[in-house]
């Protein structure tokens, strides 16, 4: 101990201390400086995609307009070798089963929107004629029960053979309620578009 203390004390003169390191160019493990905060800023302000800006944004636009028109397509179509460019919502066979089942039949549901347009203009003349508006007002709540009853019944046989055709963990959730919206729009506007005719029941079409 006393020789190492006696060292120290008794250092040469001609040793110096070593200069200080300026800050921010301290060595690293391989003998790199430390970047400074402006180099750390401006590193992170690169672009991730290398090259040109513009190209890479460029590129990108061309990627999403292709998914975009693969998904319009697949929704205006119903192709079903384009199913996963639907929505989540709308994938799956149980799914394209419960619309095939809708589309077969015919639903109370969709004459729904054409009597509440006609119901609205009525409305709209119905001080001139309000015997007549509260005729078609009648009218067009006998539809809203009558198609409310009609998916309701609709939906029951449709668990019904869903069941029969599917195991329980292969059917999403909410699939009774995702056919009653569609009972409710007119064939021509449904999406994915119908890819039956009426009465092409597919619970009897073999797997």
């Amino acid at each position: 101990m006393w020789p190492k203390l006696a060292g120290v004390i008794f250092r040469k003169k001609n040793e110096t201390p070593a200069a200080p390191t300026e800050p921010g160019s301290e060595p690293l493990g391989k003998g790199h400086a430390t970047p400074t905060r402006k180099q750390s800023e401006q590193a992170r302000k690169r672009p991730l995609v290398a090259g040109d800006p513009k190209t890479a944004r460029k590129r990108q636009r061309e990627r999403q307009n292709e998914l975009y028109a693969l998904q319009r397509q697949a929704m205006e179509t119903g192709d079903p070798k384009l199913e996963k460019y639907l929505a989540t919502r709308d994938q799956g066979p149980a799914r394209r089963f419960a619309r095939d089942y809708v589309d077969a039949r015919y639903s109370v549901g969709e004459i729904f929107l054409p009597i509440a347009f006609l119901i609205l203009i009525v409305m709209m003349l119905g001080g001139q004629y309000p015997e007549l508006a509260l005729t078609l007002t009648g009218v067009m709540y006998f539809f809203v029960f009558a198609g409310l009853l009609d998916s309701l019944i609709m939906v029951w046989f449709l668990k019904r053979r869903l069941k029969a055709r599917f195991n329980d963990d292969d059917v999403p959730k909410w699939t009774g309620f995702y056919a009653f919206q569609r009972s409710f729009m007119l064939r021509r506007f449904r999406m994915p578009r119908p890819l039956v005719r009426r009465r092409e029941w597919p619970h009897l079409v073999e797997k």
